[in-house]
Order: structure tokens, then C-alpha cells, then sequence
């Protein structure tokens, strides 16, 4: 009974759109779901499926439809390629297909699914999003929370018709983990906690960290209040038999050796000892404090000391890939460079909602101080908002989870903000005052600015780089070269998938960390000389060459291999074991058969 009159308390009276936040909420997301499709139409007529990850998502989704093993993620036509992927997100993706391949037939049956599918996990970030706002901020300010998700580029954007890989099931499981945290009834906060963590351990370890932070304060909880101790036990049952089930049922074969990089016997033991450890310090949880304080000590110290001596190879960077990897590929990934790397407006655009919503969590902190388990709550949800906000510095990709988590403080600025204004005897601070806190509180000033800044002019290199990449991953672009006769063909890391996808060659990799040596043969080849071009073409059999000029990939060639393959190939210096294929006027692409 008393969390329930502390929800209440937190919350204040129930208005009109706090008695229907379920009914609100389903139609926010359907407006959602009709913008989205209307901004991607031409994008799904096409089967434009920009992102490497989603044309690679969309082939194994083939390949388990047409037979392969459920455990087995080897991407066959990328010359067997190890994914550490799950089968969890190709489910929807599968029954979408199934469903409606006898009603549309096979392609039209796929634009469905690379239409609906993202979309679903999306109705679960918002119902968790309106949730943690309703339980921390006011029951009726989760309105607020869907205007700041449309400013919310980066977040928005993973759940857009066409974005068919994990990273929107990751983003909503993660709004869900902290709904759960932020939920004064205990026991049910502990157990959904729980069973987000599994079901986002399952799909990557993308969130881990975010995850662990999760973890750390339902400890903390504990510590502050024995009474916790029904909200800890529900996490650590959950957390445990979740997971032991996510690896029973979606684990690949691979995923089943000693990997770091995904669910694998590492994380597994990991997961079943703490929560061995959480769920009896949970049944103990002795009166006095300090004893609670030694054990939950000794069980941290106890798991670590077992990851350590029983995984000692998963102490450090869990991608596992070489230094000459390293060099080649990673560090050229744009995403994985820090925030500030990418230009002003960028950076601007990726950090405003992360700013201000630091802010708004401060404000919240201080508004909810006077009740213990509210403060203690609003601090968990605020830390993993701030160190999402902070990771922006290391890599821009954790910028969708950086938005999302900044959502309830940037409702949290205007809504303890707004009432002051509106007091105000000035109808200047009134009604400015309340515009300007509005504005910039939901993260829409430096979007809404940024369009009214003339953008600045592009050179005639970056006009025609933007020119490749958009025609070289065009469906027309494919159409002659899925007529030639099949076979493997060689061409840039980046280009795999989307080959695999649309026509019915082979590749030799996609930028997959798993998979180094053939990541480094393709650079290394491109980069090197012609000789050791055709020694690399030869070690996977290849019967075409295939490039994009001018490319995005290209300029790392050309800025650091000035006389190598590429850019002779380029400057039309074309070797006698390659006979061109003749494609059309139009084709981005050129291409050689090669000669054995």
C-alpha cells in the first residue's frame, strides 16, 4: 500500500490525459508510424536499405526462410562469413514475410516487412518513455515526452521503415530497463528490469554498460533500504533465467565457443552467478546496513574475480580485432569517432536534447530530493543518461541511446520550469519565457535553426562523392550486374551485404569485426599493388571485380595508397587479367571479369 501512495504522491491528480496515457500513447504512435512512412515511401517502393547491417539482416532473414539452421549465422554467400548476431530480430521480420507472401508475393512481401517490422519495437518506446516520465516527472507530462522524440533525429531515425537491424529492439528494451527502475512497486520494477536486460543480452552487448549501471542501483537500492530487497530478488530471478533461456534458444553455434563479443558462455556463467549472488543476498538481507554493505562488497568481488580467472580474454576490448584491422577499417568507421570529430552542426544536432537534458535530470533530482525512494530512482534513471551523454565523446553510435535517455529530462526541464513562467506579472516572460523553455528544453532550437542556416557550400569532390554513394546503393544500379552469370565477386567491405542482397552473387566480406583476415585482404588489396590484387582475388576464387569510384570508401585509397591498385584502376591503368563487363552509359559502377 505505501508504494502506491507514493506513485500517487508522485504523480499529483489524475487529469484527462493521465486517465488515458494508454490511449494517447498507441495514437501517438500510429501518427509516428504514418510520418514515417510517408517520409520513406519512395525508400520502400525502391528497396532502398541504406545501412550495411540492414542488408546484411534482410539476407540471413532469406537464408532462414529458405532453410538454413536456426543456430547457424554463418553468412554462407560472404564467403562464410561469422555473424555474431541473434535470431531474435529476424522473427518479426520472418512472419511479416510469411504472413503476407501469399496475399502480395515474395518482393512485395519483403517491403512490407522492411516497412513494419522497425516500427513495432517502437510502440514499446513509447509506452516505457511515457511510463519512466509518468512515474518520475507527472503523470501528465509524457505527452511532452513523444514532442521531444520528434526532435530526437538519431533515435527516430532507428525505428524508420527500412532500419530492419537490431538497434531500435536494443533502444526500446533499454527505454523498458529503465521504465522498470524508475517503478516504485518492486517486485514488478525488479522483474521487468530483469527481463529487459535478458532480452537486450540476447539480441548484442551493445547496451551492457548502460545495462550494468542498471544493475549497480537496484544493489544500491538494496543498500539505502532493506525493504528493496523484493525489487532485487525479482531482478536477480529474472536476470538469471532470462538469460540462461536467450542462449538456450537463439545462441549460434559460434556464439556457443568462449566469444566476448555477444550472449556466450562468458556472459551466461556471468549473468547465472550474479544473479546466484543477488537473489541470496535479496533472501539474507540482514537489518543493519554495513552488513549489507560486506556482502553485496564480497559478491562484487567474488564475480569479478571469476570473469577474470575463468575469461581473462574478455578483459579487454570485447570486438577482439587485430591492430592491422585496426588500422585499415575501424578507425575509419565514421561512427566510431567522438562527437566532436564531426563538424559543427553535427555535433550540434547530435548533443542539444543531450544537454538540455542533463540539465532538466538535475532539476528533477533537486524537485524529488524530499522523498527517498523517488530521489533514489530519478538518480539511477539520471546516471545512465549521463553517461550515455558522456560516451558521445568516445563514439558518436551512442548518440540514438543518448537522445532517448535525455527524453524525460528534457520533459522534466519545461514541465518544472513552465509553471514559474507562467506566473510571471510580465506577459513578456510569460509568453517568451515559455516559448524559449519549450523550444530549447525538447531539443527543437538547434534543429529548427540549423534549417534556416544556409548550409555550407560543398566542393565539387563532396558533391560528387554524396553522387557515388547514393547511386551505388541504388536498386537500378544492381539490375545489370544481377543479369551476368553468377559468381564471387570482389569489391569494398562496405558493399557485401548490399550485393548479397540484391542480386544472386556471392562477396567476400561486409564490415563485420569477426571476419579480420578477409576485412584486411579486401583493403590490403585495393591498397597494394596489382600482383598481390590478384593473389588476394585468387585466394577466394573471384570471377569479377567490382568498384565504385569516387565512393566514400575510395578516398581512404587514395589518401593513403596514392599508387596502389585503386588508384591505378582509377586512372584507367587496368592489368591484362581483367576484361572489363560492359554495364550501361548510366552505371556508377565499373567492373572486370577476372582472367585465370
Amino acid at each position: 500500500m505505501g508504494e502506491r501512495k507514493e506513485e500517487v504522491a508522485s504523480g499529483g491528480p489524475l487529469g484527462w490525459t493521465g486517465r488515458h496515457w494508454r490511449w494517447l500513447t498507441l495514437l501517438a504512435w500510429g501518427l509516428f508510424c504514418a510520418w514515417f512512412v510517408y517520409s520513406r515511401w519512395t525508400g520502400i517502393h525502391f528497396f532502398a536499405l541504406g545501412d550495411t547491417d540492414d542488408n546484411l539482416r534482410m539476407s540471413q532473414v532469406r537464408a532462414l526462410l529458405a532453410g538454413q539452421d536456426w543456430y547457424d549465422l554463418r553468412q554462407h554467400r560472404l564467403a562464410g562469413s561469422n555473424i555474431h548476431w541473434s535470431r531474435l530480430v529476424d522473427l518479426p521480420l520472418a512472419g511479416l514475410i510469411l504472413l503476407f507472401r501469399p496475399l502480395v508475393g515474395g518482393a512485395d512481401a519483403e517491403r512490407i516487412a522492411v516497412a513494419v517490422a522497425p516500427m513495432l519495437p517502437f510502440l514499446l518506446l513509447l509506452f516505457a518513455l511515457a511510463l519512466t516520465v509518468r512515474r518520475l516527472v507527472h503523470r501528465d507530462a509524457f505527452l511532452l515526452a513523444f514532442a521531444a522524440l520528434a526532435f530526437a533525429g538519431l533515435t527516430t531515425g532507428m525505428f524508420m521503415p527500412l532500419r530492419i537491424d537490431h538497434h531500435g529492439w536494443q533502444l526500446a528494451l533499454l527505454a523498458t530497463a529503465v521504465a522498470g527502475l524508475a517503478d516504485p512497486r518492486r517486485a514488478r520494477g525488479g522483474a521487468t528490469l530483469g527481463i529487459a536486460s535478458a532480452l537486450s543480452l540476447a539480441i548484442g552487448l551493445e547496451l551492457l554498460i548502460y545495462l550494468a549501471i542498471a544493475g549497480a542501483a537496484v544493489v544500491l537500492f538494496w543498500l539505502v533500504d532493506r525493504d528493496e530487497r523484493h525489487r532485487l530478488s525479482a531482478y536477480a530471478a529474472t536476470l538469471a533465467g532470462g538469460t540462461a533461456l536467450g542462449f538456450l534458444v537463439f545462441a549460434s553455434h559460434a556464439n556457443r565457443q568462449p566469444v566476448c563479443d555477444a550472449l556466450s558462455p562468458v556472459w551466461l556463467s556471468n549473468a547465472l552467478l550474479g544473479g546466484a549472488f543477488l537473489f541470496v543476498m535479496a533472501m539474507l538481507s540482514p537489518a543493519d546496513w554495513k552488513r549489507r554493505l560486506l556482502i553485496a562488497a564480497a559478491a562484487a568481488a567474488a564475480i569479478a574475480a571469476f570473469h577474470a580467472l575463468a575469461w581473462p580474454h574478455c578483459l579487454s576490448r570485447l570486438e577482439g580485432v587485430s591492430p592491422e584491422v585496426e588500422d585499415l577499417w575501424l578507425s575509419n568507421v565514421r561512427e566510431a569517432r567522438p562527437v566532436y570529430r564531426h563538424g559543427a552542426q553535427s555535433a550540434a544536432l547530435i548533443s542539444a536534447l543531450p544537454l538540455t537534458g542533463a540539465i532538466g535530470w538535475i532539476l528533477l533530482i533537486l524537485r524529488n530530493r524530499s522523498e527517498a525512494g523517488l530521489l533514489r530512482r530519478t538518480l539511477a534513471a539520471a546516471l545512465i543518461a549521463w553517461v550515455a551523454g558522456l560516451l558521445l565523446l568516445w563514439q558518436t553510435r551512442t548518440g540514438p541511446g543518448a537522445q532517448m535517455l535525455s527524453v524525460t529530462g528534457a520533459v522534466a526541464l519545461v514541465w518544472i520550469l513552465l509553471p514559474a513562467l507562467l506566473a510571471s506579472r510580465l506577459v513578456v516572460v510569460r509568453v517568451l519565457g515559455t516559448v524559449a523553455v519549450v523550444v530549447i528544453g525538447l531539443g527543437a532550437a538547434v534543429p529548427l535553426l540549423i534549417d534556416r542556416v544556409a548550409p555550407a557550400k560543398s566542393t565539387p569532390r563532396d558533391r560528387a562523392i554524396g553522387k557515388a554513394n547514393r547511386q551505388c546503393n541504388s536498386l537500378p544500379a544492381y539490375r545489370p550486374i544481377a543479369q551476368l552469370p553468377k559468381g564471387m565477386v570482389f569489391t569494398f567491405v562496405d558493399y557485401g551485404p548490399r550485393l548479397i542482397t540484391l542480386t544472386h552473387h556471392r562477396g567476400v566480406t561486409g564490415p563485420y569485426h569477426r571476419n579480420g583476415e578477409q576485412i584486411a585482404d579486401v583493403m590490403n588489396a585495393f591498397r597494394g599493388s596489382p600482383e598481390q590484387a590478384r593473389r588476394l582475388l585468387a585466394k577466394y576464387g573471384a570471377d569479377y571485380l567490382l568498384i565504385c569510384p569516387n565512393s566514400s570508401t575510395t578516398t581512404i585509397f587514395m589518401a593513403e595508397a596514392r599508387n596502389g591498385f585503386y588508384a591505378q584502376l582509377n586512372k584507367g591503368q587496368v592489368p591484362d587479367w581483367l576484361q572489363p563487363v560492359p554495364l550501361p552509359a548510366d552505371s556508377p559502377f565499373r567492373m572486370w571479369r577476372v582472367l585465370r
